[in-house]
C-alpha cells in the first residue's frame, strides 16, 4: 500500500503518519501540506506546499502514485488559518488531490476528514443525527465539508474505490489549534443563556487511531465518530475554574467582538455550536470496536485545562492576509523539539 496524507502538518496529520509508519503493510507514504510536522517521522517524505498551488501539488501526487489517500487537509475556520484562506486550501486541495490521483489508476481507497457540523443545526432538524440523516449543513464549515465529502464520493464511485467519510465531533488536543479549545480557556466563558445544549468532543489521538483503522479495515460510506457522552459549554468552562456568563440574543455579537479581540475568534460553526449543541448518533460506531475512542466527551473536557502547551492559535501569517491589523491580538503556535524527516521544500513553499 502506499499512502498519501493531506495535512500532514497539522496535529492531526502528524499523529496519523506516525501510525501509518508502524503499519507493516504499507510500502511507502507521502505527506503534504502547508507546513512541515513537528512529529519526528523516519518514513514519510514531506512536500510542503500551499494546497491552492494546484501545479506543484498535481505533481506531486503524479510522482508518488497513491493506491490510498487519507485526506486530513481539511482546514476548520480560525483553526490554522482564517475562514477564507481555510475554504481556499480545503477545496483547492480536495479537487487537485483526489482527481489526480484517480487518473493514475491504482487508488483503491479514501479515508476523509469529516465533522458532525456537515448534518447543520435548523430548528426542525434531527436533534441526534445518524449516518442516514441528510447532511443540511447550516455554516460555512458544514458547506465544505458537505462538498468535500460529495468530491471524495464522486472520485472513490468513479475507480471503484472505498470511501470512508469519518464525521468526528469537534477535535482538540494538547497541540491541536481549535477555536473551541481556545474559547473554553478564557477566564470568562461565554454560554448560551436557556438552553444550555450538549455537544460532544473527540481526543486527537483517538481520532487519529480511528483514521488508521478506516484504512486497514477499508470502511466504505459515513461514520460518526465522537467521545461518549457529553457536556454543555457551561460544564466545559466550570471544568477549568473558568466562569460561564450565560448569554443572550444581541449580546452574541458584542461577545464574539470581545473574544476576537482577546485572540478567541468565534467563526458561525463555532457559535451554532455554542447556541445550539452538537451530538451525534454513535449506534454504528459501537460494532466497530478499532475505532471506538479511548476517552469521553468528560474526560476530555476535563483534560482540556489541564494542557499547559498553549499552541490554540491562528496562523499569523494568514490572519495579516485577510485582516492585517490584527495578526497581533494571536500567539503563535511554538513548534515542537522534533523535527521531521526527508522534507521536500517546494519553489512556492514556506516552512514556517
Amino acid at each position: 500500500m502506499r499512502v498519501l496524507i493531506t495535512g500532514v502538518g497539522g496535529a492531526l496529520g502528524g499523529r496519523v503518519a506516525s501510525l501509518v509508519e508502524e503499519l507493516r503493510e504499507v510500502e511507502a507514504i507521502a505527506g503534504l501540506d502547508v507546513v512541515a510536522p513537528t512529529r519526528r517521522l523516519r518514513r514519510t517524505e514531506i512536500s510542503v506546499v500551499d494546497p491552492r498551488e494546484r501545479r506543484l501539488v498535481a505533481n506531486a501526487v503524479k510522482r508518488f502514485k497513491p493506491t490510498a489517500v487519507l485526506h486530513l487537509g481539511i482546514y476548520e475556520p480560525d483553526a490554522r488559518a482564517t475562514p477564507r484562506v481555510a475554504a481556499e486550501r480545503t477545496m483547492a486541495g480536495t479537487t487537485t488531490v483526489l482527481g489526480v490521483a484517480a487518473e493514475m489508476g491504482v487508488l483503491d481507497r479514501i479515508v476523509v476528514r469529516s465533522g458532525s457540523e456537515i448534518y447543520g443545526r435548523r430548528t426542525n432538524s434531527t436533534q441526534v443525527p445518524d449516518e442516514s440523516a441528510i447532511p443540511d449543513p447550516t455554516s460555512a464549515f458544514g458547506r465544505t465539508l458537505l462538498r468535500t465529502e460529495q468530491l471524495a464520493q464522486a472520485t472513490a464511485d468513479s475507480v471503484g474505490a472505498t470511501c470512508s467519510l469519518l464525521r468526528f465531533a469537534t477535535i482538540v488536543g494538547p497541540d491541536v489549534p481549535s477555536p473551541l479549545a481556545r474559547y473554553l480557556r478564557l477566564r470568562v466563558v461565554p454560554v448560551n443563556g436557556v438552553p444550555d445544549a450538549p455537544l460532544a468532543l473527540l481526543h486527537a489521538d483517538d481520532a487519529a487511531r480511528a483514521i488508521v483503522a478506516a484504512l486497514r479495515l477499508q470502511l466504505d460510506g459515513p461514520l460518526n465518530v465522537a467521545g461518549e457522552g457529553s457536556v454543555t459549554a457551561f460544564q466545559a468552562a466550570l471544568l477549568g475554574g473558568n466562569i460561564p456568563l450565560p448569554t443572550f440574543g444581541p449580546w452574541w455579537s458584542v461577545a464574539r467582538r470581545i473574544s476576537s479581540a482577546l485572540g478567541s475568534p468565534v467563526p458561525d460553526h463555532l457559535l451554532e455550536l455554542l447556541q445550539r449543541g452538537r451530538v451525534t448518533d454513535l449506534s454504528r460506531l459501537q460494532v466497530l470496536p478499532d475505532l471506538l475512542p479511548s476517552l469521553s466527551t468528560a474526560e476530555v473536557a476535563r483534560a482540556l485545562h489541564t494542557w499547559t502547551s498553549d499552541s490554540f492559535s491562528v496562523d499569523t501569517d494568514d490572519l495579516a492576509e485577510d485582516s492585517p491589523g490584527q495578526a497581533d491580538a494571536f500567539r503563535t503556535e511554538g513548534a515542537a523539539d522534533a523535527a521531521p524527516a526527508r522534507t521536500k521544500k517546494t519553489a512556492a513553499a514556506r516552512v514556517r
